[in-house]
């Protein structure tokens, strides 16, 4: 099976992820729950995994993360061109 990756990262959000989260005073279990509340299935072991850039991150859970934290998609993309 083929790795993803983009220059040795599974994911550009991790950063950011952390940032916000943490900015909205959220805890790794919160956010997952309220991911889960919009039905998609997430722990917070996966959100850890995200932040340390360990998996990738799908786009309707990229879309719910800016949703929850209350940011533009493009908020969490911000480090797309540092690499």
């Amino acid at each position: 099976m083929k790795k993803i990756q983009f220059y040795e990262n599974k994911n550009i959000i991790h950063k950011q992820l952390r940032l916000l989260r943490k900015k909205s005073r959220l805890t790794q279990g919160e956010l997952a729950s309220k991911m889960q509340l919009l039905n998609i299935n997430i722990d917070q072991q996966m959100i850890s995994r995200i932040e340390r850039n360990e998996r990738i991150v799908t786009d309707y859970e990229l879309a719910s993360f800016g949703e929850i934290l209350g940011v533009e998609v493009s908020e969490l993309l911000k480090d797309y061109r540092a690499f």
